[in-house]
């Protein structure tokens, strides 16, 4: 037997439901209500610009916010369309009826694609229960002979409708009276936090004032001004800012429009480095501005922030659905009118166009970057360095991106020049194909930068702690390119320096050391080096030595295998110091002396190209003061 019906949904049951769990955040009625008074100021403006009725879009409209201490309420007002009874019978007494939908369907065909209504659920004034144990509602609607009327409930599914006796112009006024458990609300400081939070950039003026206990009515008529105890005129001003940068066109904005705007929103006296307007209009309503800001180090990372905007009401703060992680790195905000917000405007629904959104706003930061480069490269070089660990990020996390922007990566050489992944390449093809040298420490491989300049070679700094990850993606992407470490495989460059008519003497050199250092050093290598200062230097596997620092990273796991870095030695027979050392190979009176000063040799390579373990140390500082106590005795 089959049967078809309707589901039906009880109030008494749904109510607590709504009342505790609609919205995430409990301070969010303010938003909501303002959002409220806000979406009747442009119906009215709405109705006005269709020629429905007589009016000026441009009189004073306004959101009036009142703290009502004495009476622990808190009341919002506007002078927006109001509402006649029957209204409020519709949109208030009917859970999830939106008025919002119900006027742009009556109305759509005389209005274009662009909606400025914001409310789309009818949920939003339920979030007045949140906090409140009696809501009152005092509405007057704009139509010809309306009367005001008066809705009244006290804990949610039990209502009265009257006439009102306080509202005798257009508009509504919402007062709460606030449960015991949130008192906090009528408090000045606490709502203008969350109104600047939430509404600071409403497109209607929201003033916030506190009701004085001796004379409450006049306090609630004095909007535009209050007077000093000396009786002077104090204006008080909106609180919000009702045409944010963002809305305008780029081309109309100044330099220093774009810093102050900036410093207002993230609240710091910084200045960005350089920023991104987004401005779409189709094939979506996309608006806002991204920052690069500035960063001391790169573990100020996590401090980006992206405000994600609805119709210029805020949602939330970096939402990952429309901003792609690596992008919550920046600053910044986002108005996007047709994301696909769920009831409570805190999470975006899974929607194909939030993708596309987010494909937009990446290819726009991609093309800045680019057009940075190539148009603005003295000016790109300088941001460089504060940018650097943000593109690398933004690579790692979409390839996407990195297609986009691989030809506008920079990399900054040992002679303090920038330049590209190709550039480098390009280069250096005759002396090492397909090979990038790069520095991680400049301080501890000096001797490396210093012998790569003796041949007139250069090298990339990757000192970052993501580079290690970014070097690998590159040679992935870019077979078969290969990144060595400034200390690694050299015999590209010394190989066109081999004399091998003296190859026996470095055969010589190489048993000598042998025979001092033993099994400290696996591989030994002789060669002529430019540079007569350098007594020999070691190079460290760049295969090997990645292997030792992943096995590090997952300290504790068992690979079935040792990775400890391959190790060679290179002695350089141009040495003063290693030329006297085979002149006194055949001395059996200085063979002593001869292995404390190979493995003092030794000691200083691997000084250079990384700190010795604890027992080499205190070898070196052995064979140190032996040396010194041998000076001294001469």
């Amino acid at each position: 037997m089959s049967q078809k019906g309707s589901i039906s949904i009880h109030t008494e049951n749904i109510f607590p439901i709504i009342k505790k769990w609609l919205y995430s955040d409990k301070d969010i009625f303010i938003r909501e209500l303002i959002s409220n008074g806000c979406d009747a100021v442009n119906k009215h403006k709405k109705l006005i610009s269709l020629g429905e009725i007589a009016g000026d879009k441009e009189e004073d409209y306004k959101i009036n916010v009142y703290i009502d201490k004495e009476k622990s309420a808190l009341i919002f007002e506007d002078n927006g369309i109001g509402m006649t009874e029957e209204e409020v019978q519709k949109y208030i007494n009917q859970v999830a009826f939106s008025g919002a939908e119900d006027f742009f369907n009556k109305y759509k065909d005389k209005m274009n694609e662009e909606n400025d209504i914001i409310g789309h659920f009818g949920l939003g004034f339920y979030s007045s229960f949140m906090v409140s144990k009696k809501v009152q509602i005092d509405t007057l609607s704009y139509k010809e002979d309306a009367k005001p009327v008066r809705w009244v409930s006290e804990g949610g599914t039990e209502y009265e409708i009257s006439d009102s006796d306080t509202r005798n112009t257009r508009g509504t006024t919402i007062t709460l009276f606030l449960d015991d458990d949130s008192k906090e609300f009528v408090e000045e400081y606490t709502v203008r936090n969350i109104i600047d939070k939430y509404c600071s950039f409403l497109p209607v003026n929201i003033y916030l004032d506190t009701i004085k206990e001796e004379n409450s009515e006049e306090a609630k008529n004095e909007n535009e001004e209050t007077k000093t105890e000396e009786n002077e005129v104090k204006e008080i001003t909106p609180i919000n800012d009702t045409h944010p940068l963002w809305l305008k066109s780029p081309k109309d904005c100044t330099d220093e429009e774009y810093k102050e705007f900036y410093r207002k929103v993230f609240k710091t006296f910084d200045e960005p480095l350089f920023w991104i307007h987004l401005n779409v209009d189709y094939p979506f309503n996309l608006k806002g501005i991204l920052y690069f800001p500035k960063l001391n180090n790169e573990f100020e990372l996590i401090e980006g922030k992206v405000k994600l905007y609805n119709n210029q009401v805020f949602v939330a703060d970096n939402i990952k659905e429309v901003i792609p992680e690596f992008l919550l790195l920046l600053k910044g905000v986002i108005d996007c009118p047709d994301l696909p917000l769920n009831v409570s405007r805190s999470f975006l629904q899974n929607d194909r166009d939030v993708s596309k959104i987010s494909k937009h706003i990446v290819k726009k930061v991609a093309d800045k970057l680019k057009s940075l480069a190539k148009n603005e490269r003295e000016s790109y070089e300088k941001f460089w360095d504060d940018i650097q660990v943000f593109i690398k990020f933004g690579c790692l996390k979409d390839e996407g991106f990195y297609d986009k922007v691989k030809d506008s990566i920079l990399f900054k050489t040992i002679n303090s020049e920038y330049i590209t992944l190709k550039d480098y390449l390009e280069k250096c093809k005759e002396k090492h194909e397909n090979k990038i040298f790069y520095v991680s420490d400049e301080d501890q491989q000096s001797q490396y930068i210093k012998l790569f300049k003796d041949y007139d070679l250069d090298a990339v700094i990757l000192d970052s702690t993501i580079d290690n990850h970014f070097i690998s993606f590159v040679e992935f992407k870019n077979q078969p390119v290969r990144f060595n470490r400034i200390d690694a495989d050299l015999s590209d460059v010394l190989k066109d320096n081999k004399d091998e008519s003296n190859k026996e003497g470095k055969e010589e050199i190489e048993n000598l050391f042998k025979e001092s250092v033993g099994e400290r050093v696996k591989t030994y290598s002789v060669e002529s080096l430019k540079s007569e200062d350098t007594s020999a230097i070691i190079l460290v596997s760049e295969e090997s030595r990645r292997m030792a620092e992943m096995k590090s990273q997952f300290a504790g796991m068992d690979f079935g295998m040792n990775f400890e870095e391959e190790k060679t030695l290179v002695i350089n027979d141009n040495s003063p110091i290693v030329k006297k050392l085979l002149s006194l190979k055949d001395k059996d009176d200085k063979k002593d002396d001869i292995s404390l000063i190979c493995n003092q040799i030794v000691d200083i390579a691997l000084l250079a190209n990384k700190e010795l373990e604890p027992s080499e140390l205190d070898d070196f500082i052995k064979r140190n003061n032996k040396l010194m106590n041998m000076v001294i005795s001469l």
